[in-house]
């Protein structure tokens, strides 16, 4: 075989080696995006899912569309109470009775205080008072209490001053279940103990937890917001009820990066609100060598209640966002799109890279061929 036949040949199969598809670690925008054959009805139909382009207009419009997690937990706004505690079934009270008398009904020889010792409120929320018998306590707060005991007893010893002081039982404490440094069950001492300062009685939250989230479970209704919020706005620092369960849990939302983007990886939401731009940090950016800036996508799923025809939520429940980090639209865009949970950034493939890597084939190919 003559050396311009080997040559030829040579240069024949590294074209069709370049000609074959290049190794890749993410599709092209194109691919992604694509459009499916379905033979059996010969027609093009487009997959299921609806394309935006994230803009100055159609971000203001998608903005206002339904969240897509389905979590939507409200949280009661705080509300001043009287300081202080008010009785109930299950505290405890321990009554001193003080009695000048000589000959009082309640003291001995000597004696001038009568101590009634840890009585329990029973669920009619009454107590037995000697010489009294049963009197109705619940409701009320400690001081009307004793004003209330003491008019009782002077109706049998005119000198008799009465002194309470209440335990409060389980009516009157709250539980800090977890998430902090000491969590057990807290005695409300009054009635404007607040979340934060339940939280502070525990030992606060350790550092590190990931964007704690604060739930408070009251009765049957359960509340959650971060404690973030609950730092810049005193307003949400709602007041505690005994009774009140609060647990402090680390934020489990999370959201997916792959392709082209500097890590695939499940990331935690760090702040309770997180943009586009913030979230392509936190993934280490895009491949500089790879990733086709123009061709960022943002994958979400909607629920069936989420799908408007009117404008105001998307067409379909699958639907692609694009970002174009190459104009200043598209990154002030990008910094106003708001990344939800279960979101996937998908960083597609640049077509440079692989048209590079075909002539870095084809160089090397000539430089084989010319060598035969």
């Amino acid at each position: 075989m003559s050396s311009v036949l080997k040559r030829s040949s040579a240069l024949l199969l590294c074209l069709s080696v370049a000609a074959c598809d290049v190794p890749r670690g993410a599709g092209f925008e194109g691919e992604v995006l694509a459009v499916k054959d379905d033979q059996q009805a010969g027609e093009v139909v487009a997959y299921p899912f609806e394309v935006i382009d994230i803009t100055r207009e159609t971000q203001a419009l998608v903005s206002r569309w339904p969240s897509s997690n389905g979590r939507a937990y409200h949280w009661p706004s705080r509300v001043e109470q009287p300081a202080s505690i008010i009785i109930e079934p299950g505290d405890l009270l321990s009554i001193a009775v003080w009695d000048a008398e000589e000959n009082s009904l309640l003291t001995g020889p000597g004696q001038q205080v009568a101590s009634l010792e840890r009585m329990r409120v029973n669920s009619e929320g009454r107590i037995f008072l000697p010489f009294v018998g049963e009197m109705k306590v619940s409701g009320m707060s400690p001081q009307t209490a004793r004003s209330r005991i003491e008019e009782e007893y002077n109706y049998s010893i005119p000198s008799a001053q009465v002194q309470i002081d209440v335990v409060p039982g389980r009516a009157n404490t709250a539980d800090l279940v977890g998430g902090v440094s000491a969590p057990g069950s807290y005695p409300l001492q009054d009635r404007n103990v607040s979340v934060l300062s339940l939280i502070a009685l525990g030992g606060g939250v350790p550092p590190g937890l990931n964007n704690p989230q604060v739930k408070l479970f009251r009765g049957s209704n359960r509340y959650t917001i971060s404690l973030e919020k609950l730092y810049a706005d005193p307003s949400l620092d709602t007041i505690v009820r005994g009774g009140d369960r609060v647990i402090v849990e680390k934020d489990s939302r999370t959201f997916l990066s792959l392709g082209a983007a500097g890590s695939e990886a499940l990331h935690e939401f760090p702040t309770d609100d997180l943009n586009a731009l913030e979230a392509l940090a936190i993934v280490g950016g895009v491949a500089d060598d790879r990733a086709n800036p123009k061709g960022i996508l943002i994958l979400r799923e909607y629920p069936d209640s989420a799908i408007r025809a009117n404008g105001t939520g998307p067409n379909r429940n699958r639907v692609v966002f694009t970002i174009d980090l190459t104009t200043a639209d598209g990154l002030f865009s990008a910094g106003q799109f708001h990344i939800q949970p279960g979101d996937l950034i998908y960083a597609t493939e640049s077509p440079v890279n692989s048209a590079r890597t075909i002539m870095g084939i084809l160089g090397s190919a000539i430089g084989i061929a010319s060598r035969l």
